[in-house]
């Protein structure tokens, strides 16, 4: 089964990346009222506040991509969604 990555719309990029390695990836816009049914949100960080607020409300994996590379990220996933 896919992992499902829900992705800040910022970072189409990463959502390509992550999307050609196999992963189900959505625009994290679309997925607000409901990110536990995500495996890992990926963001920009670029507020300090929005990985605070992600990290309260799901238990789930939150990336902050600032200054990675997509392969970056993609690494980081497969360490963390075994």
């Amino acid at each position: 089964m896919k992992k499902k990555i829900a992705v800040e719309d910022g970072l189409k990029n990463m959502r390509d990346f992550l999307s050609s390695r196999g992963y189900d990836v959505e625009n994290l816009s679309n997925t607000k009222n409901n990110l536990d049914s995500y495996d890992a949100v990926i963001v920009s960080g670029q507020d300090s506040n929005f990985m605070g607020m992600y990290d309260s409300v799901t238990k789930k994996p939150v990336i902050d991509a600032t200054g990675k590379s997509p392969q970056d990220v993609y690494d980081q996933l497969k360490g963390l969604l075994k």
